[in-house]
């Protein structure tokens, strides 16, 4: 099917909707003229310009409305309606205006109300309204919260135990959310690009629908994105279990939180809200938090996690969630139990497919997610689908460069999209972030023997102590023959600012020993990426004589 037939069949069945809907009306306004309470006519045909209204629109609102008036006006010229036909004897310039003006304006209200009342999706996608952004705001103030803690250190006295008033913080993120949802809006407005608000879906490969209207495209970008990931664990619609959408929004503090799931998003809002005050527990069925981590960093992060307070269940399959009076437990297959007063499960986003719509089987899938190539380009070639709906990487960085490779394959100016090195990162306290290989996957793709490992301790770096922020190291993997830099890897404070310089030199293919002898401004935490080449290299002279 051409865009051309695409679209004349998308008119030709808003044109029978809307033919359907004016014989209601006509069958409706006309029937009403037998059914009376005292001297007034009782009709329902406002109900069919209110639901014509809500699937095509407000114009197709007014079109039905003007249809009503018609009726209307003819029923009081024939003598149908008696209180109109006394209007039209008096003075029929004003009874044809008084009908006209009130069945428009009746249909256009109609539309119009409908799309102000109706859910609408908002601007920045996952990550901003979701994900990232909210949960940095979360982040940011129970860091705040154990820096306070710390002051007394450093001299300062507080008089008074510091709390956090969540539905402040609530207030504060959705602030900074709507600050920056509002941002992209007018980006789009500077641009000159015209925003539908409504559920798109494919109907053909040259069409799709949206808030009832059918629109025709060359090319089109799902950008779907991603939503909760769901796992069959029974017990888990107690009123009691979250997701991590309806979490960020909660504006009582639980005493007791179950998280299952270890990965980003559960170390995150562990980290978060015990830092406002909750007792944390995170419960993860592998034998290690965020897996796809550098299996050292990983180890660290747990230490660090639980040094603070947060207890941490790792090869901890859930098998159950049942309630208990206002909480609820979690139990484990090994007999373990969690009580908690809300659960949040946090099992990883899937990748959300409705956009896909008609065209659900006819596009390619790899394990639930869209497959495409490296402009973004999917089974059907002028479809893309660039960010988490592929499941390439489910980061909002990785998705701004996908979404750039797809708008220039569609705009006729293909480049390929190049993830090898896509930093990841995890906003706890301190800080977690990688770029490139982990030590296990070098060692098995270039051999054992051929990997070598630097690392660089924060315990022994300037700006770190000073700033309170010891913690941590940063570790090097380097291909030994040529002194490649494979991966980078840190754990400690600013450590998601430091992976930028390691993913622009791994990008540039910058070796490790230059990278040594690069002059970096001290005192820095960016010296201790500098500092963990050179140990690699065995050229480290700020390191104790034998240590690795």
């Amino acid at each position: 099917m051409t865009k051309q037939q695409s679209l004349t069949m998308g008119k030709t069945q808003r044109m029978v909707g809307l033919a359907i809907f004016t014989a209601i009306i006509i069958v409706l306004q006309l029937v009403s003229t037998f059914i009376k309470f005292g001297p007034f006519s009782i009709t329902l045909a406002m109900i069919p310009i209110v639901v014509g209204a809500a699937v095509y629109g407000a114009g197709a609102g007014a079109y039905l409305g003007g249809v009503f008036s018609v009726v209307v006006l003819i029923c009081c010229v024939t003598g149908a309606d008696p209180g109109g036909a006394v209007v039209w004897n008096a003075n029929p310039f004003l009874c044809i205006v008084v009908c006209m003006a009130k069945g428009i304006a009746a249909g256009l209200a109609a539309g119009l109300v409908y799309r102000l009342i109706a859910p609408k999706s908002v601007l920045g996608g996952t990550c901003l309204n979701r994900g990232c952004i909210p949960t940095k705001c979360y982040l940011k103030t129970a860091e705040l919260m154990e820096e306070i803690a710390g002051c007394t250190q450093r001299g300062i006295v507080l008089d008074a135990h510091p709390s956090v008033d969540l539905p402040k913080a609530v207030a504060h993120k959705n602030s900074v959310v709507k600050k920056l949802t509002e941002g992209v809006a007018g980006l789009l407005r500077s641009h000159k690009i015209d925003v539908y608000y409504g559920e798109a879906a494919l109907a053909t490969e040259n069409t799709l629908t949206c808030g009832g209207e059918t629109y025709g495209f060359d090319s089109v970008l799902l950008c779907g994105g991603s939503k909760p990931g769901v796992i069959p664990i029974p017990g888990a619609e107690s009123k009691n279990v979250l997701d991590s959408d309806a979490l960020l929004d909660l504006e009582a503090l639980p005493r007791r939180l179950a998280i299952i799931g270890g990965g980003v998003i559960g170390c995150e809002m562990a980290a978060a809200f015990h830092g406002f005050g909750s007792q944390v527990t995170v419960i993860e069925a592998m034998d290690r938090l965020v897996p796809p981590m550098d299996e050292e960093i990983s180890a660290q992060l747990k230490k660090s996690l639980e040094k603070k307070g947060i207890r941490v269940l790792t090869s901890q399959k859930v098998s159950a969630i049942q309630d208990q009076g206002t909480g609820s437990t979690v139990l484990c297959q090994d007999g373990t139990r969690v009580e908690a007063d809300k659960i949040l499960i946090c099992v990883g986003r899937a990748a959300d497919l409705d956009c896909l719509g008609a065209l659900k089987d006819r596009i390619r899938l790899e394990r639930g997610k869209v497959s495409v190539d490296e402009q973004m380009r999917t089974s059907i070639p002028n479809i893309y689908a660039p960010g988490d709906i592929n499941g390439k990487h489910m980061l909002a960085h990785a998705a701004f460069k996908m979404g750039e490779a797809a708008a220039c394959a569609a705009m006729g100016r293909p480049e390929a999209c190049d993830l090898r090195y896509v930093p990841s990162c995890i906003y706890t306290s301190p800080e977690a972030a990688g770029v490139g290989l982990s030590e296990k996957a070098a060692r098995e793709q270039y051999g054992r023997e051929s990997i070598l490992v630097g690392r660089y301790f924060f315990q022994s770096n300037g700006r770190a102590l000073a700033s309170g922020r010891g913690e941590g190291f940063v570790k090097v993997v380097v291909e030994k023959r040529y002194q490649e830099l494979l991966g980078v890897h840190i754990l400690g404070g600013d450590a998601a600012e430091m992976i930028a310089e390691a993913a622009a030199l791994l990008h540039a293919e910058v070796p490790a020993d230059e990278i040594a002898d690069m002059i970096h401004a001290h005192p820095t935490y960016s010296e201790a990426f500098m500092e963990a080449c050179a140990a690699a290299l065995g050229r480290c002279i700020h390191l104790p004589a034998g240590q690795p």
